[in-house]
């Protein structure tokens, strides 16, 4: 039997990013070891308290966690495990490596491994935008770079989550192309996922007036997410088509958003623009169905999320035609130059005014999701999984 650990570390209760990502994948492996792999595949999870529960003595883990009983943690805080491995990754094995129950595989999701001796070490690069576009990053996320070149020297497989992130690996990383495993991820959302019902009851409890048509985004407010060119769009649309629609942004303010806010402050249709902070799964789920459309023209991304999310409730998208976009979103959607924001304002129009290009990019994306589901991230996953035996 194979025995894996995976590192649930990023799982949070609000989850988000690599969270999100990791129990989702813990939560389809599980599934998939209970209804077919009894025999073949034993799941384990470690899990690390953060620098603040760890100073207070609190171990607990996630409450989404708790239903898992093949649970280790590791009473080692995060930040003091990346100083320790920095300075000496052996000192690590030897102290902790005997308490991880000995597994095949050690399956890191969060840009570093742990760098036991025993076994075979996976580690998750999701996206290279702390090498490619650092202008982009916080000094936070700067520190990467550091952090997964220093822990490729003890790992034998990576995992990413499109065919474009393996070729920044390769590129970036120096890795050869056998050593990047493709995964992709998958929504949250399904189809249906909203009964007509819950939509009305939605509706009445969310303090927005969906009676203007709109135009969404969701996704972190920052500057790869390229929310000012979806500002210089809709002010033009506004003044020059007279366009009736309002512009709803969703998500939570990140690095630098600063100017983003500002030049919707400096925008004379400011009063046609909302900012809406973090919303629950159901409420985002809202917003989706009730869009004219998903405007996603993000100048990089390791998958894109949103462009899957919105074809799941029927949302035409325009996206880029750059990074992993068009490969998630194949020809469901309009690619636009992210650095062309009238070439965003144009197809933005071309969604408005023909009903027939309309639905035909609703047509093509309820077929597209058919391809992305957790099941097959699973899946994919375990393969990537033997092929280290």
């Amino acid at each position: 039997m194979l025995k894996v650990m995976i590192d649930a570390t990023p799982v949070k209760p609000l989850q988000s990013g690599v969270g999100f990502y990791v129990y989702n994948l813990i939560n389809a492996i599980d599934k998939l070891q209970n209804e077919s792999l009894q025999q073949e595949l034993q799941l384990l999870i470690a899990y690390q308290p953060g620098l603040k529960n760890w100073l207070q003595r609190n171990y607990r883990i996630p409450d989404i966690l708790e239903v898992y009983s093949n649970l280790k943690v590791i009473p080692l805080p995060v930040r003091l495990y990346n100083l320790l491995v920095k300075i000496s990754p052996q000192l690590f094995a030897t102290s902790f490596e005997s308490s991880l129950q000995s597994p095949d595989i050690i399956h890191g999701t969060n840009h570093s491994v742990y760098p036991c001796r025993k076994s075979r070490k996976i580690m998750n690069i999701y996206d290279l935008t702390f090498m490619k576009y650092p202008e982009y990053v916080d000094t936070v996320v700067e520190t990467y770079q550091e952090q997964v070149r220093r822990n490729l020297k003890w790992t034998d497989l990576i995992i990413t989550i499109s065919e474009s992130s393996k070729r920044d690996v390769v590129e970036y990383l120096n890795v050869e192309p056998e050593k990047v495993w493709v995964t992709p991820l998958a929504s949250r959302y399904y189809k249906n996922y909203l009964s007509a019902e819950k939509i009305n009851q939605l509706e009445e409890q969310t303090l927005y007036d969906f009676s203007r048509p709109y135009l969404l985004f969701v996704s972190t407010i920052e500057p790869r997410k390229n929310v000012e060119a979806i500002l210089q769009a809709f002010n033009y649309l506004k003044e020059k088509h007279k366009i009736d629609h309002n512009l709803v942004l969703i998500g939570k303010k990140g690095w630098k958003y600063e100017p983003i806010f500002a030049a919707i402050a400096n925008s004379p249709y400011r009063n046609y623009i909302y900012h809406l902070d973090y919303l629950s799964d159901d409420e985002v789920a809202l917003f989706y169905t009730k869009a004219d459309m998903l405007v996603y023209p993000s100048h990089y991304e390791g998958f894109g999320l949103p462009v899957l999310e919105a074809m799941i409730f029927s949302t035409p998208v325009i996206t880029s035609n750059t990074s992993s976009l068009p490969e998630v979103a194949g020809d469901a959607a309009l690619l636009i130059d992210p650095n062309k924001p009238m070439e965003l304002a144009e197809a933005i129009l071309q969604v408005i005014n023909n009903s027939a290009n309309r639905q035909e990019l609703v047509t093509k994306g309820n077929e597209r999701v058919k391809l992305f589901n957790w099941e097959r991230t699973a899946k994919d996953t375990i393969a990537a999984y033997k092929s280290l035996l």
